[in-house]
């Protein structure tokens, strides 16, 4: 094992560090406008669309979890260099996600005008039932059109392209800032200034496709002719219960900005959303570059390689909390001056809050290395029971304190919730699948064409 191990490690390495390149520009970038956009588009315009942005992260599973599925299936084909299979479940996942796409922009378009967005957002100060609408239909766009367009980066995961893909990704996220400051500089109006933030991501993952398909793989690339129905009922039997898990921690981790908006106003919503941004994208960033984890422990798996499984883990857990604390103690510790020293508007700087939020963000980094085991070995049941016990004692306990105590009381409502929830069913789904590949578990265990209602039965894809 030691040869195929340490190259494992290599890639494995080679692609969180393009990983961390690629999301550190995803921090750097909206770190850099907040205080641009707050100043431009005022406390409570800034705090709306922060809530519509929490409305497109509940709305993160219309992919119906085909991108997490597509990866796991394009794997076995780029070993194998079975590129026809691979165009039929490239072209299967397309097709669906595009119907999708397209349909629900148009009743999103068509719908626009009955939904009483400024009721659901809370809408007050001076933000307009008019800029509700907009703000809502141009950043719910933009995310819908970018469901199939960002397919594209599954398909580079699972051909081994990680660092091309994190290139894309970083390039996606810079676009932003040009397009942005020159919105502001030209005064254009709020709403413009919004999308153009937000159509910088979608314009490059259209460019990445067409680069992609075109140039790099071809041979892969999406054609009507190559839609096979049984593969893409395969597919979407796989990515089944990837689809409701990530249905029920969408919402789970994007409810804070709308309980807080609901319970104490669209004004309380931004002194929330900015610090729990700067938190927030420190914590994914994190979770992010532990991507290529899922990749490399389906190959150890699969090689019954399971030290190397405990051992990165174990190595991956303790640097992920690491790599949160140090940041997580500066803005604990002097978050407040900075805050004031960086925002054109003072939100003050709670430590109570500042300290939940830290304590929140280590918590889901510290876990998803061990979540990347059971995503590899599709393992998802247990965490999909852990995260809807998770959600409903959640939003509760947020709800409770933001009422009682103040917005400083949601993170650690965030935090306990977790704790009793999500974590002792992550640790249960993670030993079970160690138990499940040991060299002693049963060949019915061991064989991945057993019978699809006994995978079912034990929490895996059909």
């Amino acid at each position: 094992m030691g040869g195929l191990g340490r190259d494992r490690s290599r890639r494995l390495v080679s692609g969180i560090a393009t990983a961390a390149l690629s999301r550190g520009t995803g921090v750097v970038v909206p770190l850099v406008l907040i205080p641009v956009t707050l100043s431009y588009l005022g406390a409570d315009r800034y705090g709306l669309w922060m809530a519509v942005t929490a409305l497109t992260g509940m709305a993160a599973f219309t992919d119906l979890g085909l991108g997490n599925g597509l990866m796991t299936k394009l794997a076995p084909c780029y070993s194998s260099g079975d590129a026809a299979k691979a165009r039929g479940y490239v072209s299967s996942a397309y097709l669906v996600l595009t119907v999708i796409s397209v349909g629900t922009c148009t009743l999103l378009w068509v719908l626009s005008g009955v939904i009483p967005w400024a009721s659901l957002l809370n809408v007050s100060g001076t933000a307009t039932p008019s800029d509700a609408r907009a703000v809502t239909l141009v950043c719910l766009t933009a995310f819908v059109l970018n469901i199939p367009l960002s397919l594209v980066i599954r398909v580079q995961y699972a051909y081994q392209q990680v660092g091309r893909s994190n290139i894309w990704q970083a390039a996606g996220s810079l676009s932003s800032l040009p397009l942005t400051l020159g919105a502001v500089q030209a005064s254009l109006p709020p709403v413009t200034v919004i999308a153009a933030s937000v159509s910088g991501p979608v314009l490059v993952n259209l460019v990445n496709t067409g680069w992609t398909y075109v140039r790099q793989m071809p041979e892969i690339g999406p054609r009507i002719g190559a839609v096979d129905p049984r593969l893409a009922r395969e597919l979407l039997r796989l990515s089944g219960l990837f689809f409701v898990l990530t249905i029920v921690w969408s919402l789970g981790m994007n409810a804070d900005s709308l309980v807080v908006a609901h319970a104490l106003g669209l004004e309380a919503v931004t002194a929330y959303a900015v610090p729990a941004r700067l938190f927030t994208l420190l914590g994914f960033l994190v979770i992010l570059v532990n991507l290529p984890l899922w990749s490399a422990n389906g190959d150890a798996l699969a090689q019954g390689h399971l030290d190397w499984v405990r051992r990165i883990t174990r190595w991956m857990t303790l640097i992920s909390a690491l790599t949160l604390l140090l940041p997580a103690a500066v803005l604990l510790i002097a978050g407040d001056r900075l805050l004031a020293a960086w925002l054109p508007v003072p939100l003050g700087g709670d430590r109570w809050l500042l300290g939940g939020l830290a304590l929140w963000m280590v918590l889901l980094a510290a876990t998803s290395p061990i979540a990347m085991v059971q995503n590899a070995a599709g393992v998802v049941r247990p965490q999909l029971l852990g995260v809807s016990l998770y959600l409903v004692l959640s939003v509760l306990a947020k709800w409770y304190g933001a009422t009682r105590y103040g917005i400083a009381a949601v993170p650690y409502a965030s935090a306990v919730s977790y704790v009793l929830t999500v974590l002792p069913f992550t640790w249960y789904g993670y030993r079970r699948v160690l138990t499940t590949h040991s060299p002693k578990a049963s060949s019915a265990d061991l064989d991945p064409e057993r019978d699809s209602h006994s995978r079912v039965r034990e929490g895996l894809p059909g």
